[in-house]
């Protein structure tokens, strides 16, 4: 059963030349990249606060960033490493830690900061951060003020203004009722490609796990550690035990984090719940909080270091891994990431893998950008590439397109690579165009630059 409604009307409080949809960390690059490259950017976001996942989502760790020894995601993730180092709220390994060996694994494994790809044991410890959620929203604050990009919080994409096949704006239900944002470009962030799905872009659906992050304060971490170490067969069965109760987690179900005696839990890991439905997400919140309180009472009791612990927060966004897809000008495949396949149009990378500019254009909306977990890739694919830094990338190199269609009086599709590339390098990112030496050139997969 359909329910009609009217038209809505909608007054427009905002024009700029582009408009992002969606604050998290692919967003905020996004804007911020776009208004340094000289273009007049408007920042909508559903919630009180910017930075997605890696705030409300407490994601606490920064990782696919390297492809061996080489830092392959640069740009305006690292100003927010740079920036949360310098407020002692980012924690990661020097250079001359970065190496596989007992050592370094009790040193640093604990802050997430290994290879998880990695098949050494023990696994060999990389460049990754660890960070604090409330640090990466002041970042988030700094980056966007200083820019001058003009953020609208509490602002909940509703639907596209689509005139003739081209984007020019969206809508947004606030506490003030509906409002309308224009812009010459739209940047979809959202992670679900709310934006783009409901303008008409193909898109395909699929679901992967579900994460309620949790903190847990009043760890004495020393004892705890000192613990695994000195009897790692009975600490082998306690953590087991808690990854049972808590539905699954990583290797490791607790993280250090730059405040003392606060504990970051990537968990529970919780399947068969659809990301963009809201009685499925809301049955995962209940799921997710009953197996949080079960753990939390017996690693009071049996785990050393965790007797004085309480819960010190619950993520207030549900860590959704995977919902629709974009179908773009191009579909990333398994494939392209497993033999790392370099693209004459790529404008950005992840670990050691390449992201082609096509993968962000939309096969059927003009004047329509999408950057972040959601961008056009297959469910195996997305899966392997979604990590926050490659979003962030993605955001980086999408705000630079939108900002040069805009200067330029063209379409988003026809924007030169090469000009992207140039972007990107000069706000310090890496735009992938210099293959590392373990990359394969596929003729397949080539477009003129």
């Amino acid at each position: 059963m359909h329910i009609p409604l009217d038209e809505v009307s909608a007054p427009v409080v905002r024009r700029s030349d582009v408009v992002v949809v969606g604050g998290g960390p692919a967003g905020v690059s996004a804007a911020v990249a776009a208004a340094r490259r000289g273009a007049s950017v408007t920042l909508v976001e559903r919630y009180s606060a910017l930075g997605g996942l890696a705030s409300g989502g407490m994601v606490l760790v920064l990782d696919d960033m390297v492809n061996g020894e080489e830092i392959t995601v640069t740009g305006v993730v690292a100003e927010y490493i740079d920036r949360l180092a310098t407020m002692g709220l980012a924690v990661y390994p020097p250079k001359s830690d970065r190496y596989s060996s007992p050592a370094m694994w009790a040193k640093w494994a604990r802050w997430g900061a290994y290879d998880f790809h990695s098949h050494t044991n023990p696994k060999p410890i990389c460049y990754a951060v660890a960070f604090d959620p409330d640090g990466w929203k002041r970042v988030s604050n700094d980056l966007v003020r200083e820019s001058g990009v003009h953020l609208r919080l509490h602002s909940w994409f509703s639907r596209p203004v689509v005139r003739d096949g081209v984007l020019r704006g969206v809508v947004c239900e606030t506490k003030a009722g509906p409002q309308a944002v224009l812009g010459d470009v739209v940047i979809d962030t959202t992670g679900d490609i709310d934006v783009a799905s409901r303008a008409g872009a193909e898109y395909v659906h699929d679901r992967y796990l579900v994460t309620l992050v949790f903190r847990l304060g009043g760890v004495d971490t020393a004892t705890a550690e000192r613990f695994e170490q000195e009897h790692p067969k009975e600490a082998r069965a306690i953590n087991r035990t808690v990854k049972r109760m808590l539905g699954g987690a990583w290797e490791l179900w607790w993280l250090k984090t730059p405040l003392p005696g606060v504990v970051w839990c990537n968990c529970p890991h919780l399947t068969g719940y659809d990301g963009a439905d809201p009685e499925s997400l809301t049955a995962a919140e209940f799921d997710a909080r009953s197996r949080i309180a079960s753990a939390v009472e017996y690693v009071r009791e049996v785990l050393p270091g965790f007797a004085g612990s309480y819960v010190l927060d619950v993520a207030e966004q549900m860590g959704v891994r995977q919902t629709r897809l974009l179908a773009g000008e191009y579909v990333v495949t398994k494939d392209d990431l497993v033999t790392r396949r370099h693209f004459t149009d790529t404008v950005c990378r992840g670990r050691d893998y390449y992201t082609p500019y096509r993968a962000l254009l939309p096969r059927n909306v003009e004047q329509l950008l999408v950057a972040g977990r959601h961008y056009s890739a297959t469910p195996d694919a997305q899966r392997m590439s979604r990590e926050i830094p490659p979003c962030m990338a993605m955001g980086q190199a999408a705000g630079i397109a939108a900002a040069l269609a805009v200067d330029a009086g063209t379409p988003v599709r026809d924007v030169p690579v090469a000009a992207i590339r140039t972007g990107m390098r000069d706000q310090g990112a890496d735009p992938g165009d210099v293959p590392s030496a373990n990359a394969t050139v596929d003729e397949m997969s080539e477009v003129p630059a």
